[in-house]
């Protein structure tokens, strides 16, 4: 058996930049754990599988998503590299792509400019008191840490700090972080230059040490600086070592997450 696979680079416009997904489509299912495994295989924060599914569908496709070692129930980069695979090398031809998830229904559009906008559910996250704060919290967050301003949670545990710089200066420790009982961890602070808000994503737990852009920490994220900034259309910054950027935008229940994304490879798994 030969399966197709792609490495996308998503939230990015060049190569070497934004996060890498593998992207797989399939005619039919595959075990999953002979998923798992190809996932494991690629060592990508995420690989996406997808098959098609009939006319009478409500959707266009069903999508899922692996990290090397957990099946995700939402991954925003994959996603957008599942897109930007199915319009540039699969020949789709809608200006809209449904997904079916574990997440519900996903929508994908690509605007004029080749930027794909992702329609996501919104998380916003609820605060914790000191006394709710993971035991772990505070010693994950490594030696020299400036202290949070703020502590909240929904799928992921969200760290607010005052700057940018303290965001970056971060030398989390990832053992303590398996410990804190979310998938991730994120950290963000107000941005600058242009950027309303940044972020680093840690999830050590599901096998992504530091995800490089991460699409479904902002169903977190853009709820939460949407009140904080008093506005709904938001441009971010995830400042890992690749970086990518982020055109958000709030529309009630739903946010947008806008991002380019470039084609590294094309190949073949043989199985």
């Amino acid at each position: 058996m030969t399966i197709p696979i792609y490495q996308v680079d998503a939230f990015a416009r060049r190569p070497f930049a934004g996060n890498p997904a593998a992207v797989c489509p399939l005619s039919a299912w595959l075990p999953a754990e002979t998923m798992q495994q190809i996932a494991a295989e690629n060592n990508l924060a995420e690989t996406a599988f997808f098959v098609p599914l009939s006319e009478a569908d409500e959707a266009d496709f069903h999508l899922r998503w692996f990290t090397p070692t957990f099946e995700i129930d939402l991954c925003g980069h994959a996603t957008l590299a599942t897109a930007h695979v199915l319009y540039t090398e699969r020949g789709f031809a809608k200006p809209e792509i449904i997904f079916q998830s574990q997440s519900g229904p996903l929508r994908v559009r690509r605007e004029a400019d080749g930027r794909l906008v992702l329609d996501f559910p919104s998380r916003p996250p609820q605060p914790l008191a000191v006394a709710q704060y993971p035991a772990a919290l505070l010693p994950s967050l490594g030696p020299g840490a400036a202290a949070p301003l703020a502590v909240l949670a929904s799928r992921d545990l969200v760290v607010e700090f005052a700057t940018a710089y303290e965001v970056l200066a971060l030398r989390p420790d990832f053992a303590a972080l398996a410990d804190l009982g979310y998938i991730g961890l994120i950290a963000t602070a107000p941005g600058g230059a242009g950027v309303d808000f940044v972020s680093r994503f840690f999830a050590p737990e599901v096998g992504v040490p530091e995800d490089p852009v991460t699409g479904s920490a902002h169903s977190t994220l853009i709820p939460f600086w949407a009140e904080k900034l008093g506005k709904t259309e938001l441009f971010a910054r995830q400042e890992s070592a690749r970086g990518g950027e982020l055109w958000c935008r709030l529309r009630g229940s739903r946010v947008d997450i806008g991002g380019y994304a470039v084609t590294f490879l094309r190949g073949e798994i043989v199985l």
